[in-house]
């Protein structure tokens, strides 16, 4: 097929903190050399943001260094936090812990909580003001190679397919867009990293990845209820110990508090729904108290990167690199990551400057761009995860009770500079955690009542979501029996359960059960492409705008 072409001198595909932060970067130091850069960051989104969602309290100190001056030039980070507070819930109680049992990585004050949409929009203006072009809109649909087996940059997926995948007359063939070097900064579980990790191999001395559910809803409420920058996290009721996860309230702008649920996608039992588990956390009696007479104004999920330093792939490949969640930046006990991301972007900037005005004659990753992982290890990233290394492995291994008390004494050690001498590695991937139906009890869920807990489809009315019904559907199933003769057979069919948003549904057609998929629901959380248990279900990106379009996520 006959495509246009573009080219420059550095391709980023994803507009998110990582991302932004290397087009700025890049295009600082251009600035600083007087050298002419052209850099191309492709969003998948309909507009930059529009898929962003995260808690999020966010620490400025990759921004500190990114842009100095960011107050002076309005970034919307306004609400700092004034307090922090750690919950044990039970099914009616709570009890907070004393600040001084907790470790002082924990610490909240000068960090911000702030919309993280809303930071990386402005960090798109700061882009576009320094030239760099960003275009929203566009999937990133394959990787290119040339005849070394180097990337040399991406195709965009075409526009205007019907449903069975023949060209409408709205059809526009996608592009390709190329350049010398390539930084992949699509997010948690993209398509393209995992078609670079089997390509070049890159996780051949990882541990599997981890990950976890978050949610997410804004919630306006009455004045009298809201404490402005109050920071909230709690463990314990409705999830049980063997299943690893917790909760966030921020509480942030004009009577505005993100309310959040975060399940860790290594649970066993296939009737669990995330889900409702957030659903039912907001009927507890502080909740309730919290939210009474509030509105709920967006929701939204999205799967999060848990595995930490063990996890991550090698970073660098032949044309380019991963970075931010792409790689795995989150520290999972501080629940925050965009910092790293962000720094990741800078650094592999820096590599990437470094690397275009020092070529060399060669195919295989340049080895001034492998500058890029010293750099990581060598920065105040791999301090702030080589910290928490063994928390989440410990949560898997003991559970949320033993593992956060063996965690927490390991997060103390790191306050006075001690570190244990192992790393504890991660035995399994979570798809394989789930064990089969019938060995594990079923869960009744409450209705929802309207009030505080809601059903799927009303959630996801809140996520703007956008998707032409006329496209080919982009959850790919490589069997299409499995669904049936093994998911439902053994596991009860955990697709109803662990979507977030209504996409599969198990429904009789002609006297015999299907999976329906609703792929206009898909909120792009990729929590299918992770928990399938066969590994069955294949994320690719739908036209380019489609999906969620949040706003203050």
């Amino acid at each position: 097929m006959q495509r246009d072409v573009m080219n420059y001198d550095v391709l980023i595909v994803g507009a998110g903190p990582s991302g932004l932060a290397a087009a700025i970067r890049l295009k600082q130091l251009a600035n600083e050399a007087g050298k002419e850069l052209s850099v191309c960051v492709l969003e998948k989104g309909a507009e930059v943001g529009a898929h962003i969602l995260s808690g999020a309290v966010i620490d400025p100190i990759a921004l500190n260094e990114l842009i100095p001056d960011w107050k002076e030039q309005g970034a919307p980070l306004n609400t700092p936090v004034q307090d922090d507070e750690f919950l044990i819930l039970s099914e009616t109680k709570s009890w907070s812990i004393p600040h001084r049992l907790m470790p002082p990585l924990m610490n909240n004050q000068g960090n911000y909580i702030a919309s993280l949409g809303d930071v990386c929009r402005w960090l798109g203006e700061q882009a576009e003001a320094l030239g760099v072009e960003i275009y929203a809109g566009f999937a990133a649909q394959e990787m290119l190679y040339d005849e070394q087996n180097k990337v040399v940059g991406i195709i965009t997926g075409d526009m205007g397919r019907d449903a069975t995948g023949q060209p409408t007359a709205q059809f526009t063939a996608g592009i390709e867009i190329r350049a010398p070097y390539t930084l992949i900064a699509e997010g948690t579980r993209g398509s393209l990293t995992r078609e670079l990790e089997s390509h070049f191999d890159l996780r051949k001395n990882a541990s599997p990845q981890k990950y976890g559910l978050g949610f997410k809803e804004v919630w306006r409420i009455p004045a009298e209820q809201h404490s402005k920058g109050l920071v909230q996290h709690s463990l314990g009721w409705p999830l049980n110990k063997d299943t690893g996860g917790g909760s966030f309230i921020y509480h942030y702008g004009e009577q505005l508090v993100s309310v959040g649920f975060v399940v860790h996608l290594d649970y066993a039992n296939p009737h669990l729904s995330p889900y409702d588990e957030f659903q039912r956390f907001k009927t507890h009696p502080k909740m309730q108290a919290l939210l009474k007479g509030g509105k709920r104004l967006s929701y939204g999920a999205r799967a999060i990167s848990e595995g930490g330093l063990q996890s991550w792939p090698e970073l660098v490949f032949p044309g380019g690199a991963l970075i931010g969640c792409s790689a795995g930046m989150v520290n999972v006990p501080r629940i925050k990551g965009s910092h790293n991301a962000m720094k990741s972007g800078m650094l592999a900037a820096e590599a990437v400057f470094e690397a275009l005005n020092n070529p060399v004659d060669n195919h295989s990753a340049p080895p001034l761009l492998l500058n890029y992982t010293k750099a990581l290890q060598d920065s105040w990233v791999w301090q702030d995860l080589n910290a928490v290394r063994n928390v989440k492995p410990l949560l898997s291994k003991f559970g949320s009770w033993i593992g956060m008390a063996l965690g927490g004494l390991e997060m103390w050690l790191a306050a006075f500079k001690l570190h244990l001498p192992w790393t504890h590695q991660h035995d399994i991937a979570d798809h394989s955690c789930t064990k089969p139906a019938a060995d594990m009890p079923k869960i009744n869920y409450p209705k929802p009542d309207g009030i505080y807990s809601f059903d799927k489809l009303n959630s996801i009315s809140l996520s703007n979501i956008a998707h032409d019904a006329n496209q080919p559907c982009h959850l790919h199933l490589l069997d299409n029996t499995v669904p049936i003769s093994i998911n439902l057979a053994k596991y009860d069919a955990p697709e109803q359960r662990y979507c977030p948003a209504g996409v599969y549904e198990i429904v009789v057609k002609n006297e015999a059960k299907h999976l329906q998929i609703n792929a206009q629901n898909c909120i792009h959380c990729k929590t299918c492409d992770i928990k399938d248990p066969t590994q069955n279900i294949v994320w690719v990106p739908p036209e380019g705008g489609s999906g969620p379009n949040y706003t203050g996520m």
